[in-house]
């Protein structure tokens, strides 16, 4: 048999059969196992087969500040393995030249399972979503010609390329399926919370999780569906518009007046390590967020109807309590496998 590492539930296993041969652990290829409880695969490697030497090319890559422009700013620099791969701890991230941007950089956990990226859906081609960040003025500020003329000079890289893929020439093509290689990778499914829908050992919830639960089901589950959490749509809820940035979401991508201020849904795995919330990083902690939603919502005319109550008013009502539990029910959700991930 040939060795494969199997790839389930976040955590990469190296492994083999009993009947495997010392001679046999050469082989690069990684089988990919879905998590049980998670829907089919978007990102089906039909031309970028998983191989370990690809995954430790796009590691390097996403790690490495010469894909900006004056060699300071990394994919890694505001997507911190520690918090989810999210950036934390300021509103806006911050780019090349201390230059702020206008959304707080989101997690990328579980891009594997998703069609369109970014907060306004600007890519939906998981190996062109680094051209963004690259290409971007405030953010890296750099071209792929140039990046790839920094890696030529370095003997590692050009080792990494020609494993990888058989490129001598280092393209930008081999690049970016190594970069989407290493992002599909970073997938978050060990919670507390899988454990207990798996049935397996570690996941016990108390009756204030389940209860957290139920509520959660019942308020919030129509944009956060299945087990990846989000129902990857553009929904406007109702976040105040900061007037400075007037960042006007997926119509800055579609055109489209009736898509103004909606921005993609984002999953709440591992939300308890991924603060500030929302697109603008404008709420600080998970109390101000369930508050936000009970009786903060800014009412506009693409607010998404499903916030809108009979009596004419908005958001959803929730009392103190059900907001404590629906707090404990998030934290199940914290994924310490994968953010502790040596291979990340």
């Amino acid at each position: 048999m040939k060795r494969v590492v199997l790839i389930s539930i976040s955590v990469l296993v190296f492994g083999c059969s009993s009947d495997d041969k010392a001679s046999d652990f050469t082989d690069d290829v990684i089988q990919w196992v879905k998590p049980s409880n998670f829907p089919e695969l978007a990102y089906t490697f039909q031309h970028n087969e998983l191989k370990h030497s690809r995954f430790d090319l796009g590691k390097k890559l996403f790690h490495d500040v010469r894909l900006s422009a004056d060699n300071t700013v990394s994919c890694a620099s505001c997507h911190i393995k520690e918090h989810a791969f999210a950036d934390t701890g300021k509103a806006f991230s911050i780019g090349i030249d201390g230059l702020l941007g206008k959304r707080n950089a989101p997690a990328i956990q579980n891009m594997v399972f998703n069609k369109e990226y970014f907060y306004d859906g600007a890519s939906n081609n998981l190996e062109m979503v680094p051209i963004v960040p690259i290409h971007n003025e405030i953010e890296m500020r750099e071209e792929l010609p140039t990046i790839l003329n920094k890696l030529r000079l370095d003997a590692e890289y050009q080792q990494l390329f020609k494993k990888a893929y058989q490129d001598d020439k280092m393209t930008s093509t081999s690049m970016l399926k190594a970069l989407a290689q290493y992002m599909t990778l970073l997938v978050s499914s060990n919670s507390k919370y899988d454990k207990y829908i798996r049935k397996e050992e570690g996941g016990n919830l108390t009756d204030l999780e389940k209860r957290g639960m139920q509520l959660f089901r019942q308020n919030c589950a129509s944009c956060h569906s299945t087990d990846l959490f989000t129902d990857n749509s553009f929904r406007n809820n109702g976040v105040p518009v900061n007037l400075v940035v007037n960042d006007k979401g997926r119509e800055e991508v579609s055109g489209l007046e009736e898509d103004r201020y909606k921005f993609k849904v984002s999953t709440v795995r591992n939300i308890a390590l991924t603060a500030p919330y929302m697109h603008d990083g404008s709420l600080v902690t998970l109390e101000a967020v369930l508050d936000f939603y009970a009786s903060g919502m800014k009412d506009s005319p693409t607010l998404d109807p499903l916030f809108r109550r009979k009596d004419g008013t908005v958001g959803i009502p929730m009392s103190e309590e059900e907001k404590k539990a629906i707090i404990a029910f998030l934290h199940t959700l914290t994924d310490y496998e994968f953010i502790n991930n040596p291979k990340f």
